[in-house]
């Protein structure tokens, strides 16, 4: 199965509140899970990041065969891609984690995409940092 995961991460303030956010979805856009929810105090990316591993997770257990990652987190997928290194030793563990779940998946890919194109994603963030 195909499917795509949009994720979405961030901070009120940087760090500040943060809350992570993702979308499994087939290609025709039906929706097979979504989560939004608080981290506590965390930077923008360290939630990016976040928010990947749990989607990457939630892509394991549904069987995943191909996940085309989106997201509008430009660094976080060029250091997925491995075009940039990732410096940051906060970032380093998240990245190792998201390096191990996707080496369980046959394929995973990485999109960048602008904001307007991972809008559910982002809504499901805002949510969940309105209810915090």
């Amino acid at each position: 199965m195909r499917v795509l995961l949009y994720t979405d991460g961030g901070a009120r303030g940087n760090p500040g509140p943060a809350a992570t956010a993702f979308v499994l979805q087939t290609e025709d856009g039906t929706v097979l899970a979504s989560r939004g929810e608080t981290i506590g105090v965390a930077t923008n990316n360290v939630a990016e990041y976040s928010a990947l591993v749990s989607g990457l997770r939630c892509a394991l257990e549904l069987g995943a065969a191909e996940v085309e990652v989106r997201s509008d987190s430009e660094l976080m997928v060029k250091q997925m891609r491995g075009e940039y290194r990732v410096k940051n030793k906060a970032l380093q563990q998240f990245f190792l984690e998201a390096s191990r779940l996707a080496r369980q998946l046959p394929v995973v890919t990485y999109t960048h995409v602008r904001r307007e194109h991972n809008e559910l994603a982002d809504r499901l963030l805002n949510d969940a940092l309105d209810a915090a």
